[in-house]
């Protein structure tokens, strides 16, 4: 994903997508959300019949366990065995990478986080989901629902499967005093970080320097980290032009930086909560917090393509994953809260649901969801703001 050839066709993929907001991307409460844009017709599912025997998805590593990482970790299999249709997956290593993946053609459903479900959308590239097919759906947060990174128009998109945030992580027999701030990975860097500094490998970073600087910089006046104006933009960009002399790795494989924190070659940077557990397991120490400032992070969702194949095993599935068991299982595993309250009784660790703040919308309040950046700001400003294709270049000039 880094070679400048991929970007470049990253840049003219996404050069067309300057549709419009749909408002706040960390609310909270349900609500539906107008895209601004128009949706193409694709038409959705009305009935649900025998399962086709396949079904192809693309997944983050760690969504789809089949006892291959871990024997004791599996809710593919029993799937399978109760429904017929075997599962294929393809680990999605970021956004853009599922996007692509999508439009081949070859997959039935993607796990997409916000970056990635309004370009979905937007392309014709997925159908809305009638949920009416999704018994386990009733039973979802009502806060992850009606959101305007999964639903258009009045339209479900897809089935949400979990949340979490971008965390900051580091080793605290490198890093002696506990930091509380992002400022440490920006703009303040403390004694023996400097060149072992992890950031996130992808232009949605931006958002995560804008979220900084909207804490500590009031003057520019940043209300939502993706919808930045000229003036916003270049003083988040600016910041991470800044960062990148005292950044020892960029990482997108998770495995990457599960590496680097082992090795000491990074030692504090944004990291998700399955990597800290990972390392966990393996004696790395680590630690993490939610900075004072708050975060980015994500609430994914199941997606299903506009011409799957396979659309009765997708659906079977999307029920699948978000119920109790099986959600319980995922967000166990992953590192995040569930999408499914009644998952909260089948966890292992029974305390899993308090610690990942499943039902904490206070928490919640703090975190700004992945969503994709579009040219219309989403308020007065009008078409003032620098869409996905903006971020792409600018990424690529930050990372020089």
């Amino acid at each position: 994903m880094n070679s400048r050839a991929l970007w470049a066709a990253i840049v003219a993929c996404f050069a067309a997508f300057t549709v419009a907001a749909c408002g706040d991307s960390n609310s909270g409460g349900g609500g539906q959300a107008s895209a601004g844009f128009k949706v193409p017709d694709v038409p959705m599912q009305q009935s649900l019949g025998a399962g086709e025997g396949r079904l192809d998805i693309i997944a983050w590593a760690g969504y789809a366990e089949d006892g291959s990482t871990d024997p004791k970790v599996d809710w593919v299999t029993p799937f399978e065995k109760a429904t017929g249709c075997q599962v294929n997956v393809k680990t999605g290593n970021t956004s853009d990478e599922m996007v692509t993946l999508m439009r081949t053609g070859r997959y039935d459903g993607v796990s997409a986080s916000g970056d990635a479900t309004l370009r979905l959308i937007s392309g014709g590239d997925v159908a809305p989901v009638n949920t009416k097919l999704v018994p386990n759906y009733a039973d979802i947060y009502t806060a992850l629902k009606n959101q305007n990174f999964n639903s258009v128009d009045g339209k479900m998109y897809g089935i949400p499967h979990g949340r979490g945030a971008n965390l900051l992580m580091w080793r605290p027999d490198k890093v002696k005093q506990a930091p509380d701030s992002w400022g440490v990975v920006f703009d303040k860097p403390v004694s023996g970080t400097t060149g072992k500094i992890t950031a996130y490998d992808n232009p949605i970073y931006i958002a995560d320097a804008a979220l900084y600087l909207k804490a500590t910089r009031p003057e520019l006046k940043i209300d939502n980290v993706f919808e930045l104006d000229d003036k916003q933009f270049n003083a988040a960009v600016d910041l991470l032009k800044a960062q990148r002399k005292n950044v020892g790795e960029y990482w997108s494989d998770y495995t990457k930086e599960q590496a680097a924190f082992t090795s000491g070659d990074s030692v504090v940077g944004t990291t998700w909560q399955v990597i800290a557990n990972l390392l966990d397991g393996e004696k790395v120490p680590v630690k993490t917090v939610l900075p004072k400032e708050g975060a980015t992070g994500w609430s994914d969702t199941w997606m299903i393509a506009a011409k799957a194949k396979h659309p009765n095993c997708m659906y079977k599935w999307m029920n699948h994953i978000v119920s109790p068991k099986a959600n319980a299982q995922v967000a166990e595993w992953f590192g995040e809260a569930p999408s499914n309250p009644k998952a909260c009784a089948q966890t292992a660790a029974k305390d899993h649901c308090k610690i990942f703040h499943a039902d904490d919308q206070a928490y919640f309040d703090k975190v700004s969801y992945w969503t994709t950046p579009r040219k219309d700001c989403g308020d007065s400003r009008g078409a003032a703001c620098k869409d996905y294709s903006e971020w792409v270049k600018a990424w690529t000039d930050i990372k020089g």
